[in-house]
């Protein structure tokens, strides 16, 4: 099923390396989960809603970009719009 879905083979990749380049991916990108509710609890935003919406909007915007676009990149909110708060 995958294989059909994501052409695996006409891509030249298999399951197992794109599930090691995901959690390479997640983990490169996991500090804005620290960092991101960090900076906007200091402007006085609620530290655990901050959290939460930084995980949601980075899963949703990475499984629309897997489902729709069919290209494995990783998407989360950017860091450069928080120092204004």
């Amino acid at each position: 099923m995958l294989e059909k879905f994501f052409k695996l083979k006409e891509n030249n990749t298999t399951v197992k390396t794109e599930v090691l380049a995901g959690i390479t991916t997640f983990m490169t990108m996991a500090y804005i989960l620290a960092v991101n509710p960090g900076i906007l609890a200091a402007a006085g935003m609620d530290q655990g809603a901050v959290f939460t919406a930084t995980a949601v909007a980075g899963l949703i915007g990475t499984v629309c970009m897997a489902l729709f676009a069919n290209y494995p990149f990783a998407l989360a909110p950017g860091m450069g719009l928080n120092a204004y708060f």
